[in-house]
């Protein structure tokens, strides 16, 4: 590896470890800040970057002590020289052993290991057509002498990519044609199923990424609110939604939403709560190693603690969408359980959960509940 390559690379490492800042979101500051690092420097960089941390667990098994960045890394060039056959399971796949044994508890280990192996390969490459300006086949007939693509098995608005590419810097996504958006993600929001005339709220919104996705159906009538604590994601889903051309929707503060009198008023509430990420680990393989069974503990209380402030909003006869990234029982089916059980509600149809697979969907999981 070229030194001024090693440099940025080592330097990132060392850096990220210090902030709880999800890996993608610090290499877009850093390499923004960092101009001197060209296309080819960042591309070769980010792919060692994420195969050091995918792979940390087993690197630190054949690194001297202490262990340091610098000796990990010569570990990692070296690793396809090793035996791995007599290491444990959950050190074999890289992964935090009470997390290993937690899928295995919950799927068995054969599967827990096809799991954690597919979530140390490089995540898809997949968007979301916006049909509100553009069909499918007509964005992929403009692109079919351009680029390898094919469209998305489940998703009937989703076109998968062979090369990983920038996106953001293409005219057709400045028109707003599109939105990058995991396949999976795209088939959660397809079951919030709005009609032309709904109240829906985004509860959980964040940018926006799913209001984006069903928006289209409700044929710009009716009305979508997007609330979420952080003011920065919402700034961003109100530039988003400008670009879509969604024009029946509004942001909404903790003040409006008190305000408004909301309760007992949305025919459909998204409730994509904060979760681990377990299904998503290909794109922020660093969330792995910051998991503790604490951080399950803390996380099953907020989510509750959201879906209880969220439910006064539900009108009689509406339908809440509980989401998440996860493929976690306890964030999943057994808060649903929990919520059913509490709140005499029921399951309108069976829950949607996906796993990640080797160059398709990661892993999402949701569950449509009205009050009976």
């Amino acid at each position: 590896m070229k030194k001024f390559r090693e440099y940025h690379l080592l330097k990132i490492l060392k850096e990220s470890e210090k902030l709880s800042l999800p890996l993608d979101g610090f290499l877009r500051r850093y390499f923004k800040e960092h101009k001197a690092v060209g296309s080819k420097d960042r591309q070769e960089i980010c792919e060692t970057l994420y195969g050091i941390i995918r792979w940390r667990g087993l690197i630190d098994v054949y690194t001297s002590k202490p262990v340091s960045w610098e000796k990990r890394l010569e570990t990692y060039l070296n690793l396809s020289s090793k035996d791995h056959s007599k290491l444990p399971p959950h050190i074999k796949v890289s992964f935090p052993k009470f997390l290993f044994h937690r899928l295995a508890e919950a799927y068995g280990e054969k599967k827990a290991l096809e799991f954690c192996r597919n979530s140390n390969n490089q995540a898809p490459t997949t968007i979301r057509v916006n049909p509100l300006k553009i069909l499918r086949e007509a964005l992929m007939e403009k692109w079919k002498t351009l680029y390898e693509l094919s469209p998305c098995h489940h998703s009937a608005l989703g076109i998968s990519f062979k090369q990983r590419m920038n996106f953001f810097a293409l005219p057709e996504f400045k028109e707003g044609l599109f939105e990058v958006q995991d396949e999976g993600s795209q088939l959660v929001a397809a079951h919030v199923k709005a009609l032309p005339g709904d109240h829906v709220l985004d509860y959980c919104a964040g940018s926006g990424g799913k209001t984006l996705a069903f928006a289209p159906q409700m044929k710009t009538q009716g009305q979508i609110y997007l609330y979420d604590i952080r003011p920065y994601a919402l700034q961003e889903a109100k530039k988003r939604l400008k670009r879509a051309g969604i024009q029946n929707a509004q942001i909404l503060d903790e003040k409006k939403l008190k305000k408004r009198g909301f309760e007992n008023r949305m025919d459909w509430i998204l409730l994509d709560v904060p979760c681990s990420g377990t299904g998503t680990l290909r794109r922020n393989p660093d969330m792995k190693w910051k998991l503790t069974p604490e951080t399950f503990t803390r996380l099953v209380e907020e989510q509750r603690t959201i879906f209880h402030s969220a439910l006064k909003f539900l009108h009689p006869k509406g339908k809440i969408v509980y989401a998440t990234c996860s493929v976690i029982p306890e964030e999943n089916e057994q808060q649903v359980s929990y919520f059913i059980k509490k709140y005499d509600l029921k399951l309108v149809e069976p829950p949607f959960l996906s796993f990640p697979k080797d160059g398709e969907m990661d892993g999402f999981f949701c569950a449509t509940l009205a009050k009976i």
